[in-house]
């Protein structure tokens, strides 16, 4: 059943957070949905604007409808991850998705405001939840290059008015994350006194982690034996995500994890098959591979056992 993320939102706030995952074909379809219903949790599937890119937008929007045929006790959300303001009207106009991201985060603070409030407004009027972005993480995702110089950490005392000018539904927060494979060199990790006073202005309000891949050292060390060269790769320690949901992060992305999966499987099987052309084999493994990982994954966000409990509020809001 595909519902807004507000739905999710409200069932969430300061208990747990959503896994909102990128996919980009037919295996990530199938191991997400699987993850996700093993662990009964109810999620958000993001495509990015490079995904709808990659073969034609229709295609994982005709995915995902065959999706919630064949998985009918699935609750989850669809998202445009990382829009551009074109890209979320085509989006908004499709009627398809249940929420769009704009991000003008690159955009000096009034630019931002006034290309997301004009988002929010198409949005709103189709009923479609936007989320914002405000700050600007550091490392390289599809379209995305931002140096460690022009990362910048979101400002608390701005936060609460660009929320309260634009009308967003959720925002995006720089507190540390990093896009890609390579966030940390050191022993940094996410600014938590940062996140505690953003959301001591905006109480209640969701917030959103991007940039939340943990980059495991075990499928780091498994691609660089199969003939991988990711030395120095490092993210976000997973055990610091329930403590980010009590302090109003609701929704945390994850996409570079779920391609170092695909890298991993791929790479040792045929490095153990190098006679093998035959495609659907090693997509069977990735498909049970990122199934187990989507399940892990929502044990630490909190969501793992939650979906009777989501079911039931949103039948009883007559969603």
């Amino acid at each position: 059943m595909i519902v807004t993320t507000r739905n999710l939102f409200e069932a969430a706030y300061g208990k747990y957070a959503i896994g909102a995952y990128n996919i980009n074909n037919l295996e990530q379809t199938m191991g997400l949905f699987r993850g996700n219903l093993d662990s009964q949790a109810p999620f958000i599937i993001q495509i990015s604007k490079g995904a709808r890119n990659y073969t034609d937008k229709h295609m994982l929007e005709a995915l995902i409808r065959a999706s919630d045929d064949v998985f009918p006790q699935a609750i989850f959300a669809v998202h445009l991850d990382h829009g551009d303001e074109e890209t979320c009207y085509d989006c908004i106009k499709s009627g398809f998705y249940s929420s769009v991201m704009i991000d003008a985060s690159h955009e000096d603070f009034e630019t931002n405001i006034a290309i997301t409030k004009r988002v929010v407004e198409a949005a709103h009027a189709k009923g479609i939840v936007v989320e914002a972005e405000l700050g600007q993480l550091g490392g390289v995702e599809e379209h995305i290059k931002v140096s460690e110089d022009e990362a910048r950490l979101t400002n608390p005392n701005n936060a609460k008015e660009f929320v309260d000018r634009t009308g967003c539904d959720s925002l995006a927060v720089a507190i540390g994350t990093s896009h890609g494979a390579f966030k940390f060199t050191g022993s940094q990790s996410l600014h938590f006194d940062v996140l505690d006073e953003i959301q001591k202005r905006l109480p209640g309000f969701p917030l959103v982690l991007h940039g939340s891949s943990s980059v495991p050292q075990e499928e780091v060390k498994r691609i660089n034996a199969a003939g991988g060269k990711l030395e120095g790769a490092r993210g976000v320690d997973v055990n610091q995500f329930k403590r980010a949901s009590k302090l109003g992060v609701t929704k945390i992305n994850i996409d570079t994890d779920g391609r170092l999966v695909w890298t991993r499987v791929h790479r040792e099987y045929f490095l153990e098959h190098p006679e093998g052309f035959d495609l659907r084999k090693p997509g069977k493994i990735f498909m049970q591979e990122y199934a187990n990982f989507i399940a892990a994954k929502n044990e630490k966000f909190g969501s793992a056992g939650q979906l009777d409990i989501v079911r039931k509020l949103i039948t009883e809001k007559g969603q």
